[in-house]
């Protein structure tokens, strides 16, 4: 009887090993694919022979996530006025909307830049050093109504910051549009510039959260507006006189963002924006541009500047396919090499390593979860509507951009790269906390974050052409799906 009993007891414990092993996490799995799905939710999966264990860490915690999305520029303003209402809407509701990417992070352009239509100003007249003719006429047709038809579909509302490319060239030592840097005896009334635009925004009733300081103040090799700004000047800017003039005018409350360019750059800038107490009370993080190199993402120097101001913001605010005329309705270009960068062209030799050939979703999906995965806690778009062109661009400097425009046919593609982003923004919200994740295979890319619902939102990138089959496991629950080769997911978890 002892025996009979001990071999029931055995056999409850394995009946409940099973049990246990059979306990499956509740998902939602969502693929884009070259394959052809669009943010397409799969029920079945064709597994391999390849199996790759992932298990979730949520105890272990990083940065809490800013936002996602892209910037309103004139062109893509002027561009949306041009279509009809219908397919206006059908953007806007597709970048802002609930069923669209929720966009959560936004930015735009003060005064001009490459992808408006001509070189403007918000201060016309030469010597109005109190800006008393300060305008921001210009913004009316486009740019404004763009903002607020996104801001009447966003239902959880969105944050949108503001960069200028250069002051108007009377305030300037080369008296250009581009290149050149700010004179001294403008320093106030440049501080001056960003209180007004607040004021005058806050009129149309925009909320702007904040600024970086200046675009790319390395400048871009003369081509189209710029102004010139080293780590000290920038500094010594933002401690003298825009962060007491912001907060003078009440507006201390207002995000600063240092630097702005490359990622590479990045030592030098956060030592001198954070040198001190003083400094480092105006700078409330750190933006950077991914164009020194759409491949690397440059680990080192995230870590270096998450070290260096821990409790400051690190976001990526602008990344695009740039000197390419983008592709009109062919998927496939969006996920093929031969879609080169800039650099592939025209990068030293001994930078090519930099720009290989890469596809356009690889580069993005590639760099998001790169930056996700060392500190960067927002991650913004370029253009959002660009047209068959890649522009307008007053510069002919053209770029791709999510969804481009036919305007004369009043036609719309959403590329690839519009699903591809709607996998972070629409997933991973605001104030989500990015977690660990075990992930063995070196061919997939991976982050993961948990929202403020609960949920977890896990993306996992196959570049790959080998399909791989997942076990994804969480606090005792497993999850075994399949992600297909060239492809892109999302798994949701439920927090039930």
């Amino acid at each position: 009887m002892k025996s009979l009993n001990i071999f029931f007891y055995g056999l409850f414990l394995i009946i409940m090993g099973c049990t246990e092993t059979q306990k499956e996490l509740e998902v939602k799995i969502i693929e884009t694919s070259l394959a052809g799905n669009k943010l397409t939710e799969l029920k079945a999966f064709q597994h391999s022979d390849s199996l790759v264990n992932v298990n979730l860490l949520p105890e272990k915690t990083y940065q809490t996530i800013t936002g996602f999305g892209g910037a309103f520029t004139e062109s893509s303003a002027y561009l949306l006025n041009q279509l009809s209402k219908a397919n206006r809407d059908t953007i806007i509701q597709a970048y802002f909307g609930k069923n669209g990417a929720r966009y959560s992070l936004t930015r735009t352009h003060m005064n001009s830049c490459d992808f408006s239509l001509s070189n403007y100003s918000y201060t016309p007249v030469e010597g109005d050093k109190n800006l008393e003719h300060f305008t921001i006429e210009e913004d009316r047709d486009d740019l404004i109504p763009m903002i607020k038809d996104a801001m009447a579909v966003s239902e959880d509302g969105f944050k949108i910051f503001a960069s200028p490319w250069t002051a108007a060239p009377w305030m300037k030592d080369n008296k250009s549009w581009v290149g050149g840097k700010l004179l001294p005896k403008y320093y106030d009334t440049w501080a001056l510039f960003f209180s007004k635009y607040l004021d005058a925004y806050k009129a149309e009733g925009i909320d702007i959260w904040g600024f970086t300081v200046e675009n790319e103040p390395h400048g871009n090799g003369n081509n189209w507006e710029s102004m010139h700004f080293s780590p000290k000047e920038m500094t010594d800017f933002v401690q003298f006189h825009l962060g007491p003039k912001l907060e003078a005018d009440g507006y201390g409350d207002k995000i600063i963002l240092g630097y702005d360019q490359n990622r590479a750059g990045l030592k030098e800038w956060v030592d001198e924006m954070y040198r001190d107490n003083a400094s480092s009370k105006y700078f409330d993080g750190t933006a950077i541009h991914w164009y020194e190199s759409t491949y690397d993402y440059f680990p080192e120097a995230l870590q270096y500047a998450h070290k260096k101001a821990p409790n400051k913001f690190l976001i990526e605010t602008e990344g695009c396919v740039d000197s390419e005329v983008p592709k009109w309705y062919d998927d496939a270009w969006y996920w093929a090499k031969e879609a080169t960068d800039w650099g592939w062209d025209w990068a030293s030799e001994d930078e090519k390593y930099l720009h290989p050939k890469y596809a356009p979703v690889n580069r993005y999906a590639r760099d998001i979860i790169g930056c996700l995965n060392n500190w960067v806690d927002g991650w913004v778009d370029w253009n959002m509507v660009l047209d068959r062109q890649g522009g307008p661009n007053w510069f002919e400097n053209w770029c791709v951009a999510p969804v481009i425009v036919d305007p004369d046919k009043d036609e719309v593609y959403f590329t690839p790269l519009y699903y591809t982003m709607a996998h972070f923004s629409k997933y991973i919200r605001p104030n989500a906390q990015v977690i660990g994740i075990e992930n063995p295979d070196e061919d997939l890319m991976m982050a993961a974050a948990k929202n403020p619902d609960g949920t977890i939102a896990v993306v996992i990138f196959n570049e790959t052409e080998i399909p791989k089959s997942i076990n994804l496991s969480l606090e005792g629950k497993t999850k075994r799906f399949a992600i297909d080769g060239k492809a892109l997911q999302t798994v949701i978890i439920s927090n039930k």
